[in-house]
């Protein structure tokens, strides 16, 4: 059923996730929700220096919020933090540099930036789309060892912060082409078979999908949800989708318009009056599976992928210096 979930899938995205889709959607949106005042409340927003991080992390600064970039990049990086700090006149801006596909460093990140900071909203953003099978140096496979690992692991060991945080919430920005895969806890690390990177990401944003409708119904007093930006003309479409760019590039979101959700979830007071765990689409919930795709897990899948995200994220912190 594969030919089936791709084909529903593109067809839905040619119709929703372009930048018509967008322009259509946001008729029905209330400017409003996000004219708001955030100073005060501290966000943190990984992969900030490029794409949908960036065009999130600068609107909130332009609402007065303190924002903490965490970026892999230093040299860029420091670029970006300039750029949002001379464009909004925020100078609450501050630089963490972490690679999230490296969980002995978001671990010793966590336990620094707890004991210096408060933070009201963690925003997952970082992630990659390497289409060749490749470890990182911990023998991680590196598309799971970012997209997935890594959110885990961020979330977690800053859940301890968040619980003593007001209106605490998770937002982590995954994509509509979940859909098309079923998640899959017998081969994490994308070891069996050929490698398909599309494939690979897909299932790594599956299980962002999971994580938070799981941390949703054990966290009661933090918001989380997940989302997808659309198809958004970001440096990381370009890189990692060439031929995919080429075709689409006329009618690819802004990253503007890729970050609205993202923005509307970490800010507005009517994301919050919605249930915790929902997948977003333009400011609305949305399915997070197409009809008849028999993409659906049972729940001992679910609750597994959970326990050997845990064991894999104590393996990390055990060794982790300081």
């Amino acid at each position: 059923m594969s030919w089936y979930r791709n084909t529903v899938w593109f067809v839905k995205g040619l119709r929703e996730y372009t930048r018509g889709g967008y322009e259509s959607a946001s008729r029905r949106f209330n400017p409003a929700d996000v004219e708001v005042d955030v100073a005060g409340r501290s966000f943190l927003v990984t992969g900030a220096n490029s794409g949908i991080g960036k065009a999130t992390a600068k609107e909130i600064a332009r609402r007065g919020g303190t924002v903490h970039l965490v970026c892999r990049n230093k040299e860029r990086a420091e670029v970006a933090k300039e750029e949002i700090v001379t464009e909004t006149g925020n100078q609450n801006i501050f630089l963490h540099i972490v690679d999230i596909s490296n969980p002995k460093e978001i671990w010793k990140f966590a336990e620094k930036f707890q004991n210096e900071h408060k933070l009201n909203v963690l925003i997952n953003n970082a992630g990659c789309m390497v289409n060749n099978r490749e470890l990182t140096e911990d023998g991680l496979e590196k598309n799971f060892a970012t997209n997935t690992l890594g959110t885990y692991i961020m979330t977690i060991a800053l859940l301890p912060l968040l619980e003593k945080a007001a209106d605490a919430r998770v937002v982590t920005v995954s994509s509509g082409g979940m859909l098309v895969q079923k998640l899959n806890i017998s081969d994490l690390q994308s070891g069996n078979g050929p490698f398909d990177g599309t494939m690979v990401y897909a299932q790594n944003k599956r299980q962002q999908v999971v994580l938070t409708e799981q941390w949703a119904k054990a966290h009661r007093n933090i918001h989380f949800s997940v989302m997808h930006p659309g198809w958004a003309d970001t440096p990381a479409v370009r890189s990692s989708m060439p031929h995919f760019y080429e075709k689409m590039k006329n009618s690819l979101r802004t990253e503007a318009q890729g970050a609205d959700t993202v923005l509307w979830l970490a800010v507005s007071a009517e994301a919050t009056k919605l249930p915790s765990g929902l997948f977003f689409q333009d400011r609305q919930p949305v399915p997070t599976h197409l009809p008849l795709a028999y993409t659906h897990s049972p729940p001992e899948d679910e609750e597994k992928l959970m326990q050997m995200l845990e064991e894999f994220s104590q393996k990390f912190k055990s060794v982790s210096p300081g």
